[in-house]
C-alpha cells in the first residue's frame, strides 16, 4: 500500500500510521462519529537546545494569524524531564512557550529552559506554519518535545530503562497523551512527519563516531513505539555550532547525511548560514529559517514519494 493511503489508527493502542497530505481519507456516510471527528496532520519536533528555540526571542517573532488555527502541545526544558520544564498542559494553539521554573540555583544539568525570561520558540514555528499555509492546505497539530544540552547516549537511549532514556521515554509519552487528548475532543491526527534538531552534545571523541549508530537506532524505536515504520524523519543539527572550531562536529553531520543516503524516509537538512545567536544556538531569524528548511524538505519528499510511490 502507498505510504500516502495509510491511515492513524486510534489510542491507547498507541497505533499512528503515518498519511502524506494528498491522502487525507474521507469520512464515510455511515459513521456519525466520523463525520464529527476533525482531522489534523501532525507535526513532532524533538532535539536538544536548538529545538527548545533556546536563544530565539519572542519579541522578534513576526505574528502570524494563522497560528490560532494551529494546535500545540509541548514540554521543553532540561534533562531530565521533570516538573521545571515549560508544558502546554494540554492543546492550546502555536505560540512561543515561556520559560518554566528551573532550578535557581542552577544545579546539574538545568539550564534555565530559554535565556530570556520571556521564554523563546523552536523551528515548530515556521515549519507548522507554512505546511498550514499550503493551497487546500490542512489542519496541522504540534507536538514538541526538546531538551536543551542532551546526547544521545545520555537522554535519547530508547534501550536505557533508566535517565540515559529520559527523553525518548518523554517523546513517545508525550506524543501518546497528545493523540489520546485530542481524540477525547473529536480530533483525529494523522502523523506526517518527524523533524530532529540534535547532535552538538555528541560532538565530542567518545560520542561522535557512535551517532549514526545511536540516532538509527532511536528512529527505529520510534517507528516502532508509534507503529508508523514508514515514518519520515528530518535530520539537522547546527552546523555552526562551536564557531568552526569543534573537529568532531563534521562526524556528526557526516552521520545524519549518512541515514539519509541508506533510509528512504530519512532525510538531512542542511542549516548551514542559518542566522546564529551565539557559537551555540540560532537566534530568532536564523530558527525561523531552519523551520522553512523542515517544511521545503517534507513537501519535497512528499512530492518524490508521489511521483514514485
Amino acid at each position: 500500500m502507498p505510504l500516502r493511503d495509510q491511515l492513524v489508527t486510534s489510542l491507547p493502542l498507541a497505533r499512528i500510521c503515518w498519511a502524506a497530505l494528498v491522502a487525507l481519507a474521507a469520512p464515510t456516510a455511515s459513521s456519525s462519529a466520523a463525520e464529527t471527528t476533525a482531522t489534523y496532520e501532525l507535526l513532532i519536533l524533538a532535539g536538544q537546545s536548538n529545538a527548545v528555540g533556546y536563544d530565539a526571542k519572542p519579541s522578534e517573532l513576526p505574528a502570524d494569524a494563522i497560528d490560532k488555527t494551529i494546535l500545540f502541545w509541548w514540554k521543553t526544558g532540561d534533562p531530565p524531564p521533570d516538573e521545571h520544564d515549560s508544558t502546554s498542559g494540554g492543546w492550546t494553539h502555536l505560540k512561543p512557550q515561556p520559560l518554566g521554573k528551573p532550578k535557581t540555583p542552577r544545579a546539574g544539568r538545568q539550564y534555565g529552559n530559554f535565556a530570556q525570561p520571556d521564554g523563546g520558540f523552536g523551528p515548530e514555528i515556521s515549519l507548522a506554519r507554512r505546511i498550514a499555509s499550503q493551497p487546500n492546505g490542512p489542519k496541522v497539530a504540534v507536538v514538541k518535545a526538546a531538551f536543551s544540552g542532551t546526547s544521545m547516549a545520555q537522554d535519547w537511549n530508547p534501550d536505557d530503562p533508566g535517565d540515559g532514556g529520559s527523553c525518548y521515554r518523554a517523546l513517545v509519552t508525550q506524543t501518546r497523551a497528545a493523540i489520546a487528548a485530542a481524540q477525547t475532543e473529536g480530533k483525529m491526527l494523522r502523523l506526517r512527519g518527524f523533524f530532529w534538531v540534535q547532535g552538538e552534545s555528541d560532538a565530542n571523541a567518545t560520542a561522535a563516531p557512535m551517532y549514526q549508530q545511536a540516532l538509527a537506532r532511536m528512529l527505529a524505536a520510534l517507528r516502532r513505539d508509534l507503529d508508523a515504520p514508514q515514518l519520515p524523519a528530518f535530520l539537522s543539527v547546527n552546523t555552526q555550532f562551536g564557531g568552526g572550531k569543534n573537529p568532531f562536529l563534521p562526524q556528526v553531520i557526516a552521520a545524519q547525511r549518512a541515514l539519509d543516503a541508506v533510509e528512504p524516509s530519512t532525510v538531512y537538512v542542511d542549516t548551514e548560514t542559518a542566522a546564529i545567536a551565539n557559537a551555540v544556538h540560532w537566534n530568532a531569524a536564523g530558527t525561523l529559517d531552519v523551520g522553512e528548511r523542515f517544511a521545503r524538505a517534507l513537501l519535497a519528499w512528499e512530492a518524490e514519494h508521489r511521483a514514485n510511490p
